[in-house]
């Protein structure tokens, strides 16, 4: 797996991390309190995109380097990522539907429910580490 920089995948996977960590501990706390505060519902948004850009910087990566064809958007490169076997058909959906709240958050983030945003932290967040765990099985079979 020379072609894969495996340097730039630990970079990406640090950042995806150091997301979900702040994330994780975000939502620890209940829901009256995340919606009450702008400043951690904010800090939540900003975080989930980081950490889904993250994920979709290795799905570009992966693809470009093993998948064969370019994706047809953010969504469509974890397709691509399923089709390789890096990702089972069930995380591929749920990596995609993430990809897709991504680009709610940065393209039409005035009809982004806060409380979808902490459903999302408290439903899929755990979606995140999955990705890294498959990936990392990938890149270990391909070494």
């Amino acid at each position: 797996m020379s072609d894969v920089n495996v340097d730039r995948l630990r970079e990406l996977s640090g950042h995806l991390r150091n997301a979900y960590r702040q994330l994780h501990d975000i939502g620890e706390q209940g829901a009256e309190a995340f919606l009450g505060e702008a400043r951690t519902i904010n800090s939540a948004k900003y975080l989930l995109i980081v950490a889904t850009e993250a994920a979709l910087d290795i799905c570009n990566h992966l693809a470009a380097k093993k998948g064969g064809r370019s994706p047809e958007d953010y969504a469509d490169c974890m397709m691509i990522l399923g089709e390789l076997g890096v990702l089972e058909q069930d995380l591929k959906v749920r990596m995609s539907k993430m990809a897709r709240f991504r680009n709610l958050l940065v393209h039409l983030y005035w009809k982004v429910d806060d409380r979808e945003v902490f459903r999302v932290i408290k439903e899929h967040l755990s979606d995140f580490d999955e990705y890294l765990q498959a990936v990392g099985r990938f890149v270990k079979s391909a070494l």
